[in-house]
């Protein structure tokens, strides 16, 4: 099997380039390696992924039609896993275009390219924001995700329905991934458990948003590769059981396609997260208490159930045993 894997030289995407290689499959990674943050980090992953057998790596940016086209004749490859993304709710409010940029038209270009090869599997990566304004927990598939409350969460909700529209079209099976909170070694320096520990490290304080009265339901990346890697084996199909006069929005009767949930289902308040975050590094934090921002929720939490059913996803690593592994990888690799 090969897999074109966009999104390679990122967090998520080098630990799924490096389970996917470790199980036998050729995997062309895609980076185009933007700025949003320290793109040494990106490098450095880059570097680790070069020295593994079975992957390749292309530099390349999403919004080139024709290079990811020329890319997809060249290597034929059987399985597209689409990570590649603009991150980030709060970036958006001053930088919308790289949203439209990478979400939107890089989007298209992937569909574009799994169309004209015929992709016998699309999986791509949605987010948990989608679900926005919803304050239904546990977040289900079913639930509405049509109050978006973040510019990224908008793009990603707009990936789905595009993703539908094609599968419909041109019978595409495609299946989405709606992410919770993953964190882990590698894991981006804008993001909480990362920024966190730089700060506890360095004796700087942190800011705690909505006073810190906020949940996540934090998940380690081995647990998320490991689910992604075996929804890409599971094939979306039309759903002989969906009813069209009550229409679910995680399946289709019309479409091979399909959407889950990939998280850890168990969710965490963050004063828990930052208590047991102190413990393993071994120092109090200094707390800057502050409001909730613009395009933030409260809290998420995801019901797995269904991805229980369809792959026997079952995350197994504890946060105190997640945040060990973190906190260890984050001291070897900035010598802190």
């Amino acid at each position: 099997m090969t897999v074109l894997l966009t999104g390679a030289a990122g967090f998520i995407g080098a630990h799924v380039a490096q389970r996917l290689v470790a199980a036998g499959r050729r995997v062309h990674g895609v980076d185009s390696f933007t700025p949003y943050y320290d793109v040494r980090l990106k490098e450095a992953r880059w570097t680790w992924l070069q020295g593994l057998e079975g992957f390749t790596g292309h530099r390349l940016d999403l919004t080139d039609k024709g290079g990811l086209l020329a890319l997809c004749d060249q290597i034929e490859p059987t399985r597209i896993v689409h990570l590649a993304a603009q991150p980030g709710v709060r970036y958006g409010i001053d930088n919308p275009q790289a949203y439209v940029d990478s979400n939107l038209t890089g989007f298209m270009n992937v569909l574009e390219a799994a169309r004209a090869i015929q992709i016998p599997h699309l999986v791509f990566a949605s987010t948990s924001s989608v679900y926005g304004a919803n304050k239904a927990m546990p977040f289900a598939e079913h639930h509405s995700a049509s109050h978006p409350v973040s510019l990224y969460a908008a793009t990603k909700r707009a990936n789905e329905l595009l993703a539908h529209s094609y599968a419909n079209i041109f019978r595409i099976p495609v299946t989405g991934l709606r992410f919770f909170t993953v964190y882990g070694p590698w894991g981006r320096p804008d993001m909480a458990p990362q920024k966190f520990t730089a700060r506890i490290c360095a004796g700087d304080s942190i800011d705690v948003y909505n006073d810190g009265k906020m949940m996540r339901d934090f998940t380690f990346v081995d647990d998320i590769v490991e689910g992604v890697v075996r929804v890409t084996d599971h094939i979306a199909t039309v759903d002989e059981a969906w009813d069209p006069m009550a229409p679910l929005p995680d399946s289709s009767g019309v479409a091979p396609f399909r959407v889950f949930n990939i998280g850890r289902g168990a969710p965490v308040a963050l004063m828990d997260f930052i208590a047991t975050l102190e413990k393993q590094i071994g120092k109090k934090a200094v707390l800057n208490f502050m409001p909730i921002q613009a395009g933030d929720v409260e809290g998420t939490w995801c019901d797995v159930s269904a991805l229980k059913r369809a792959v026997g996803y079952e995350p197994r690593v504890s946060l105190e045993e997640g945040l060990a592994k973190t906190v260890a990888w984050f001291r070897d690799f900035y010598k802190v």
